[in-house]
């Protein structure tokens, strides 16, 4: 497992003093990390468990890194710690940097709950804490949601439960309410900016934290996974799109046949951003997502309702986004609402 010391997320300081400000023993047996991604929920919950585990934690309240115990972590064979996420975690969520591997499954089945009733039910191999990491928690299905449910609501003791998710509306409302709910949001500019620094993004930072809404890991996870030069094409195909539907959807189909980094709901994510920063320009003259970026001409002649139409339209298609019957057919609808909305006023 990689993971940061709390310290090095230093605009989360309010949330470690929050949470651990009076100790790990008034720690509640069950905590929701919830945000948008790349703000540093992951990185947080991994050293949180990590200090959960330790040994030989410091006096500041920093897991070792050296006893058996966060060996034992960081080689993926601790006996008393159990990490789920969709599909046995096969693609790394923000904060964990790693290369990206296609995942064959989108939601966290109730066999992956049943698994941890031995696991919380028995005594701990080191006379200690047990801990569990969820992350992405929104993506249990009904049934393993409700398993969890029921083991949450009669807690064992010593075990601690960590989830994170950034779509707290897909999680039950009574998983909500049996966790200390733990809110995070992005850092201000400044602290984004030198954290991207020094992940070696300085000349950049500001381009891409507008498109990751302020988050800094994301970025980073964007650049580790490959994802900037496709981001920079598509942008590139959206300033200047040819006015043949056809041939702007095998253009985005390039895009999406090489690695399997960059995937439909990313392109379909980058266009519906691309078209309320046209209707935002248009009506406040201002841009949200794509400060940084060429600017295309003639965006006050766009008819701000049409814009907002074709992202609507394209919301749509996001239910579909992930696995798309037939993938050149799709993005040649998508690229017939986007090229409609662009259409000047007469």
């Amino acid at each position: 497992m990689q993971h940061f010391d709390l310290n090095q997320l230093q605009w989360n300081n309010t949330v470690r003093e929050q949470l651990l400000g009076q100790g790990l023993a008034r720690l509640p047996h069950a905590v929701l990390l919830v945000g948008p991604a790349g703000v540093g929920k992951t990185a947080f919950s991994e050293q949180l468990a990590a200090l959960l585990l330790c040994e030989s934690m410091s006096p500041e309240l920093s897991a070792c890194d050296q006893c058996q115990a966060c060996r034992w972590l960081d080689a993926g064979n601790h006996p008393d710690f159990r990490r789920v996420a969709p599909d046995g975690d096969e693609e790394p969520e923000e904060g964990v940097v790693e290369k990206t591997k296609k995942r064959s499954a989108a939601n966290i089945k109730i066999d992956q709950i049943r698994e941890l009733e031995a696991f919380v039910f028995v005594g701990s191999h080191r006379d200690g804490n047990r801990v569990v990491l969820i992350t992405e928690a929104d993506a249990m299905n009904p049934a393993a949601a409700n398993a969890l449910l029921k083991i949450l609501e009669e807690p064992p003791s010593s075990v601690y439960f960590i989830l994170v998710s950034s779509k707290t509306k897909s999680l039950l409302p009574t998983i909500r309410s049996r966790c200390r709910v733990i809110p995070f949001g992005p850092p201000d500019a400044a602290a984004a900016a030198a954290w991207l620094a020094g992940a070696g993004l300085e000349k950049q930072a500001a381009r891409y934290l507008n498109l990751a809404g302020g988050a800094p890991m994301r970025v980073a996870q964007w650049k580790e996974q490959g994802q900037l030069a496709p981001i920079d094409a598509l942008v590139e195909s959206l300033v200047s799109p040819p006015a043949d539907p056809i041939a702007l959807a095998a253009r985005w189909d390039g895009l999406l046949k090489g690695d399997g980094v960059f995937r439909m709901e990313n392109l379909v994510e980058g266009v519906q951003r691309w078209l309320f920063d046209l209707a935002q320009e248009r009506l406040a003259g201002e841009v949200r997502y794509h400060g940084g970026w060429p600017r295309p001409k003639g965006v006050q002649n766009l008819n701000p309702n049409a814009l907002l139409a074709a992202w609507r339209e394209i919301n749509q298609c996001r239910r579909s986004a992930r696995h798309p019957l037939n993938q050149l057919l799709f993005l040649e609808n998508l690229a017939a609402h986007f090229l409609r909305a662009l259409r000047p006023v007469a």
